[in-house]
C-alpha cells in the first residue's frame, strides 16, 4: 500500500513539473496558449469552448451619447422584457421564439431582441 502511494505522488510531481516546463516554453515561443496583450476571445458554437484570435476587428468607436441596444437582458421575474421576446437557456443552447411548441413553458436564462442575435451568441433555435 505505502509503495503505491509513493509511486502515485512521484507520478503526480513528476506531471506537474512536465506541465508547468511546456507552459513556460509555450509562452516564450508565442504559441498558441500564450495570451498577449494583443489577445481576445472568439466564441465558439456550443457546446465548444472558446479560442483566443488574435486578429483584432478594426472598431470603429461609437459618437458619443448614442446607447446602442444591447444584444440580450436578463429576465425579469423569469419573462422577458418587452422588445426582447426571444427566450433562450445557456445551459443547453437553445433558443425558443414565440409561436413555439416550447415558449410557453421555458423559463429563460438571457432574452434576445431577435433570433440572430442569439445565433450570434452560438445558440441554436428549438426545433419545436
Amino acid at each position: 500500500m505505502r509503495k503505491s502511494v509513493k509511486r502515485a505522488l512521484g507520478l503526480t510531481m513528476i506531471a506537474g513539473a512536465s506541465y508547468a516546463a511546456w507552459r513556460s516554453f509555450a509562452k516564450r515561443a508565442g504559441g498558441a496558449t500564450a495570451l498577449t496583450p494583443g489577445t481576445h476571445w472568439e466564441p465558439q458554437p456550443f457546446p465548444f469552448p472558446p479560442q483566443p484570435a488574435t486578429d483584432l476587428p478594426a472598431s470603429v468607436p461609437e459618437p458619443e451619447g448614442s446607447a446602442s441596444p444591447a444584444a440580450w437582458v436578463e429576465p425579469a421575474d423569469g419573462e422577458c422584457p418587452p422588445g426582447y421576446p426571444v427566450k433562450a437557456k445557456v445551459a443547453s443552447g437553445i433558443f425558443h421564439v414565440e409561436g413555439g411548441g416550447n415558449y410557453d413553458r421555458t423559463k429563460p436564462d438571457r432574452c434576445y431582441a431577435t433570433p440572430a442575435a442569439a445565433e450570434a451568441d452560438g445558440l441554436r433555435q428549438s426545433k419545436t
